[in-house]
């Protein structure tokens, strides 16, 4: 069966609250669909970028904590994970440049869904898409 995130076009698991470019709607679970992958991908990168830019946050595991709270997931587990496909270290700096984030949200939608499934012109036109 496909995951969630994937048939949503919301591969980072993104819950109601912001009016989302492409949004088209939720789920029963209030997960955010959208019209297209690119769309969810940018909603995802620009969540992150707000990390930084609002938030403050300059790690992964700080990031990572807050996107994905030990309440409702292995957090230990997602920041591992992420760190591994990042190859950053959890605690060390990690300034989101754009290659940096096209990197981290690969690693989210992975982790989310079990598998990355999008060509590289759909999370980088996603990404791109973050900074408008």
């Amino acid at each position: 069966m496909t995951p969630r995130g994937i048939r949503n076009n919301n591969p980072g698991n993104i819950r109601q609250g912001d009016n989302w470019q492409g949004l088209t709607g939720t789920d029963d679970l209030g997960f955010c669909i959208f019209d297209t992958p690119e769309h969810g991908i940018r909603a995802l990168a620009k969540v992150l970028m707000s990390y930084q830019a609002k938030h403050g946050l300059r790690t992964l595991r700080q990031m990572v904590t807050r996107w994905a709270p030990p309440v409702e997931n292995d957090t230990d587990s997602y920041v591992d994970s992420v760190c591994r496909a990042c190859v950053a270290a959890p605690d060390n700096p990690y300034t989101l440049t754009p290659p940096r984030l096209t990197q981290l949200v690969t690693a989210i939608i992975k982790h989310e869904n079990g598998q990355q499934p999008y060509a590289p012109s759909v999370l980088q036109a996603g990404v791109d898409g973050a900074y408008t």
